[in-house]
């Protein structure tokens, strides 16, 4: 090759570039949110605890101290309705041009409503909030850098892979989480940006919280061939119990409309109900890394564990159904932690297992339970290998997940972060301008209704025309005989209002 027709390729360098910015400065704020809240939450265990340790007219102060938290917190969602709840169904909106957010407003809000929300002792997670606080960061590092909407949206997704980078220093967690379940695309340039973010944004984390995966629970034996028919009943209850956990969610803000209560000031009772449960059991507070880490030192009995799944499953329901900022991906986990030492402790007392294996039980039911309520499989497979520090368990892992999964499916569940996106955008009162268009980018999965079908014959439901095919690097023509393959990606123009419409219609996989 001459040297006059040498070129080096630098598309792909400038998303890497920019990625990483955005993952260095997610991982400094997520950083310092995790560290908040734990400092937050080690407080409020050690006031419980001074305080059922004979100091009763403290509970006085800790009631005062919990009103005022509602009060800030309410002001600020107030002011910023979008910081409520997890913040999942946010960035998936945005992503999909349904939401349109500002960044700054959001940043902060989140960052101060979460600590004080979370560090309270709810039962809520730090996962969600981290995801929408990188994304607002790449949303803002988008908006200084002026780049172009389809960048912009490419920082946004780097920024979210990074938020759960950082929580849980599980990278390869966060952009599966993205690609799998926020943006529903394995494109290269969002998979690219988000890799380098979350890559980056772990370093940070890593630097400030240690090595040590989040949950490492000690070694975990090697599951024998024979009790795979146990792993199998254990899926299936799975599969029932998150579906439970689906329908009890959604129904949870339903009746907090009972209250009649403005929705920002629904915060006030969860804040008031977690002083008993604080009194009682400090050890169960928050979003629960520190009870999955001592099922790894010493499971208790069948009613104990029982009682503990009962409470977490009520209060988790309490504190999200509120509107709190605050996730369910870590209450979820410590749910699907506590059903597994559940099982396996039954199947112990049935002197069908070897409580050796108990342990193991924890850790598939963490990641059968999430696969199953999030509908993403193999971002709760991954995820747990990151947090756990165990690659060695693919296969039970997988096994107990597709059950599980499958019993949800079959159900008719759907995604969780998908039907709370649904629930959002059906309650938002700003009215869209019909006129108004907008740019709906689909990936064409294997199955669906877009794969091997020429354009002419593709049934619309709303008035839609494509305006781009993506197909690896090339950019194809749009024209009424081009046959769509998986694998590729499509534009569509449409108004506003009809793009959850035309995407609800084509992600849909027979």
């Amino acid at each position: 090759m001459s040297k006059s027709n040498f070129k080096i390729n630098t598309s792909q360098f400038k998303v890497i570039i920019t990625g990483a910015l955005v993952g260095i400065l997610t991982g400094i704020v997520v950083s310092a949110f995790r560290w908040c809240i734990e400092q937050s939450l080690s407080w409020w265990k050690r006031m419980y605890t001074y305080t059922i340790n004979g100091h009763l007219k403290m509970i006085f102060i800790i009631l005062l101290l919990n009103l005022v938290i509602g009060l800030i917190v309410s002001r600020l969602v107030k002011k910023e309705p979008q910081i409520a709840g997890s913040g999942i169904p946010q960035v998936e909106g945005q992503l999909q041009d349904e939401l349109t957010l500002s960044w700054f407003a959001i940043l902060w809000r989140k960052f101060i409503a979460g600590v004080l929300s979370i560090g309270s002792g709810l039962m809520l997670g730090r996962e969600g909030p981290s995801i929408q606080l990188g994304a607002s960061v790449g949303q803002g590092v988008g908006e200084i850098l002026k780049v172009d909407h389809r960048q912009k949206k490419s920082l946004i997704a780097a920024g979210a892979a990074s938020g759960l980078a950082a929580a849980f220093n599980a990278p390869l967690a966060g952009v599966m989480f993205v690609l799998e379940e926020i943006y529903h695309s394995f494109s290269s340039f969002i998979w690219l940006s988000a890799l380098a973010g979350a890559v980056l944004a772990d370093a940070v984390s890593t630097v400030v919280f240690g090595q040590k995966p989040v949950l490492a629970v000690g070694n975990l034996p090697d599951i024998p061939v024979h009790i795979y028919g146990l792993l199998l009943i254990f899926g299936l209850v799975l599969g029932l119990l998150a579906f439970l956990y689906q329908k009890t969610l959604l129904a949870s803000q339903t009746a907090y409309k009972l209250t009649r209560l403005p929705k920002y000031m629904n915060g006030f009772i969860p804040l008031i109900l977690v002083i008993p449960v604080g009194l009682f059991w400090s050890a169960g507070l928050g979003g629960g890394n520190s009870l999955i880490l001592s099922l790894g030192q010493h499971v208790p009995t069948l009613k104990i564990l029982l009682a503990m799944v009962i409470v977490r499953f009520v209060f988790s329901m309490i504190s999200y159904g509120s509107g709190l900022p605050g996730g369910i991906f870590l209450p979820i986990l410590t749910l699907g932690a506590l059903n597994g030492a559940l099982i396996g402790q039954a199947f112990v007392q049935l002197g069908w297992l070897s409580g050796d294996y108990r342990i193991d039980f924890v850790v598939i039911g963490m990641a059968a339970y999430f696969a199953a309520i999030g509908k993403a499989p193999f971002t709760a497979i991954i995820l747990i290998f990151e947090m756990v520090g165990s690659v060695t368990h693919v296969l039970p892992l997988a096994f107990v997940s597709l059950v599980a999964y499958l019993v949800v499916d079959a159900l008719n569940g759907a995604p969780i972060y998908e039907s709370l996106l649904d629930r959002l955008l059906q309650n938002e009162k700003q009215a869209k301008d019909r006129s108004e268009l907008s740019a709906v980018t689909i990936p064409v999965l294997a199955g669906s209704s877009l794969a091997d079908q020429t354009i002419t014959n593709l049934v619309w439901p709303v008035p839609s025309i494509i305006t781009g095919i993506k197909r690896g690097d090339r950019e194809l023509m749009p024209s009424g005989q081009i046959i769509l393959r998986p694998g590729d990606v499509i534009t569509i123009r449409t108004t506003k209002v009809d793009a959850h419409a035309i995407r609800q219609h084509f992600l849909t996989v027979s």
